[in-house]
């Protein structure tokens, strides 16, 4: 099937509503949408944040995906929106995509994880259509948005066996991840959920030489995942020459990068994922905290 191509309005309403009971978001004319897949009868959309000046025809930018978190059973499309618009912002071809969940397609983390590895093929495949470097993929998210980011670049297999190409990879080439729940074996966050495809399912199971260089931001309070979790998949990385970053920050709990929860938070994993970026020789130059600072929903008057 031949995906949608829609630029969405500026006029239209909140949301447009689509068959099935995934929804297509109006990112109020800053976001092209496209249908990436269709499965469990609904299309699934990835929305595309591109630099301004951004020639499709003759770039090769890198480029980024990110995925909401949610538990596997539910969260909006909407979470990462700061995040990919700052990187577009910064010279990157910057995407947020739905997927399928629990409470929308009573489905379970395995189609979590087959959807996250579409949409980065979906990416790749289309990348010379699109201005993006093949080669410079990254995938992001928070908790089990992190988890299905994670998977992309570590774990092989859980692929949707319906994919019509499958010789092009689905593997990530960065992963920036925000309290990730990468470890699902019995003492990790939701083995009872995921214990049918362990270990296949756990990134931090699957740790290789060829994964790609991650960086992780973690509360010190997190409830869900472990400091000792966040340190042990580190050092695993590191073990195996991954290059690897984790970054803990101090009385914070589950989520506290989001704005609303921690606008100091929000900013300072914002910087340092641009750091790490820079790190890659993806980004260049400083970040731009001006604009960063634009993006707040209540932006600093300092």
């Amino acid at each position: 099937m031949k995906a949608a191509l829609t630029t969405v309005s500026m006029f239209a309403a909140l949301v447009i509503p689509v068959r099935g009971d995934i929804k297509q978001h109006d990112f109020k004319g800053a976001a092209i949408a496209e249908v990436y897949k269709r499965a469990s009868g609904d299309d699934l959309w990835i929305y595309r944040f591109e630099p301004d000046g951004h020639a499709a025809n003759d770039d090769s930018r890198p480029a980024a995906v990110f995925f909401f978190g949610g538990g596997w059973n539910g969260g909006t499309v909407t979470q990462f929106r700061q995040h990919a618009e700052y990187l577009a912002s910064r010279g990157m071809v910057a995407f947020v995509a739905d997927y399928r969940v629990k409470s929308r397609q009573k489905t379970g983390p395995d189609a979590c994880v087959a959807d996250g590895k579409s949409a980065i093929r979906w990416v790749r495949t289309n990348a010379k259509r699109l201005g993006i470097d093949p080669k410079r993929i990254a995938a992001g998210g928070g908790s089990a948005g992190g988890h299905v980011a994670a998977t992309t670049g570590i774990c092989d297999g859980l692929e949707d066996p319906t994919e019509k190409d499958s010789t092009v990879s689905s593997k990530s080439n960065a992963l920036l991840l925000f309290n990730p729940v990468y470890d699902n074996g019995p003492k990790g966050y939701g083995h009872d959920r995921t214990k049918q495809w362990f270990p296949e399912i756990s990134p931090a199971h699957n740790i290789t030489a060829d994964d790609p260089p991650t960086i992780v931001f973690l509360g010190s309070q997190d409830s869900l995942i472990p400091v000792s979790t966040a340190k042990k998949f580190d050092s695993d990385l590191k073990a195996v020459e991954v290059e690897s970053e984790v970054w803990i920050y101090n009385g914070q709990s589950h989520g506290f990068f989001n704005e609303h929860r921690s606008q100091e938070s929000f900013l300072d994993t914002v910087l340092k994922m641009d750091a790490f970026l820079v790190s890659l020789g993806w980004l260049q130059g400083t970040a731009d905290e001006a604009k960063l600072n634009s993006l707040l929903k209540k932006p600093r008057t300092e």
